[in-house]
């Protein structure tokens, strides 16, 4: 599916129908053109927005060199919990239900935290989609995920990659002889395989710092390696879930600060770059009209109508997640709430919008 708000470009929710398509699972297309294997890697390196590849392609000499399906972008909001849904499910946001890192569990008033899954939510009602893995796996395609451990039984795990074998890993160095040593136990096979440090950096560190390139540096060399020891007639496949921009201090403003903003609203939810306003019932569009006329052109204020083509189509029952009124922050600009949300105000790198910097995302390809 493409969004016309977007451009008509494609999006993250085609990468994994096309790596099936590629594998010859019958009832799927290969949209993006993916080159024909019997066995495929698909690396998700968090962060690694395609703007910033470009921008530090000397850091990471690896995958600068690869070939690039040109304009994918992740979706919206760009946010990790969101991708990563959409990447396994082949589905937007509105259907799969993900819409955001913090979202309203409708009926209860609580906020969801997709990434720590702090409410009491069964994750197989909350995102009842089967996930691609799952359709390879009954095509005959050995279909796995090789991730940290500690994500084994996680609410986004079971959303995103459930369904097929998950294989725990504890080291960088155990994910390269685990990925390699599933990808070679079947003809025919599919390995999802993630990398959460870059992104983990750009949060602290920012991703124009030294610290950052350091890390894609490390990064790109450990794909390098594992290109290496993968089987010549494997794919490796590396894209992420969102870019990222550094923040600075004069762009932060504190919702709380403001006389008008919170009247009629009920919960915060979303981060930072891209918010989930929740209000009282039939006052979104005055809602609305206060934070446009408060944030100006720092700002993209929208209602719930016609925002389809950010979420998607949505379902009945993921509507009363999404905000009343989303405000997407546009610029050097972001939107904190010094009550709700404090630890934001301590991080320096920042996604969630609708820049180029924050959308565009890399689909390199290492045949």
């Amino acid at each position: 599916m493409t969004l016309a708000g977007l451009g008509g470009r494609t999006t993250i929710d085609q990468v994994m129908p096309s790596v099936a398509a590629a594998l010859g699972v019958p009832e799927f297309a290969n949209s993006l053109a993916l080159p024909e294997a019997p066995r495929y890697v698909v690396f998700l390196v968090d962060g690694l927005g395609l703007e910033l590849l470009r921008e530090h392609a000397d850091a990471a000499p690896f995958l600068s060199s690869l070939r690039n399906v040109e304009d994918v972008v992740c979706g919206v909001p760009s946010t990790t919990a969101t991708s990563l849904t959409s990447l396994g499910t082949g589905l937007l946001a509105g259907t799969h239900g993900m819409v955001g890192y913090t979202s309203r569990v409708p009926g209860s008033g609580q906020r969801l935290n997709s990434l720590k899954w702090d409410q009491p939510v069964d994750p197989l009602l909350w995102q009842p989609h089967r996930t691609v893995l799952e359709h390879m796996q009954d095509a005959g395609v050995a279909a796995s995920s090789v991730n940290d451990a500690k994500f084994a039984d996680s609410g986004l795990t079971l959303c995103s990659q459930r369904g097929v074998p998950f294989h725990g890993i504890s080291s960088i160095w155990e994910r390269l002889d685990v990925v390699v040593e599933v990808v070679e136990s079947a003809p025919r096979a599919m390995t999802y395989a993630y990398e959460s440090r870059l992104d983990h950096t750009g949060h602290a560190k920012g991703c124009t710092s030294e610290e950052w390139r350091t890390m894609l540096t490390t990064i790109d060399a450990e794909l390098a390696d594992l290109r290496e020891e993968l089987p010549r007639d494997t794919v490796l496949l590396v894209t992420a879930d969102h870019g990222m921009i550094d923040l600075p201090m004069e762009g932060r403003f504190d919702i709380d600060s403001s006389a008008t903003l919170l009247d009629d609203v009920t919960l915060l939810a979303g981060e930072a770059r891209f918010r989930h306003v929740y209000t009282r019932t039939g006052a979104a569009p005055d809602v609305a009209a206060r934070w446009q006329a408060e944030l100006g052109d720092r700002a993209l204020v929208r209602t719930q109508d016609g925002i389809e083509d950010w979420f998607g189509p949505i379902a009945a029952d993921v509507r009363g997640r999404i905000g009343d009124v989303v405000v997407a922050a546009l610029g050097d600009f972001a939107m904190f709430s010094s009550r709700e949300f404090g630890i934001e105000l301590k991080m320096t790198g920042f996604h969630g919008s609708i820049s180029e910097a924050e959308l565009r995302i890399p689909v390199l390809v290492a045949p």
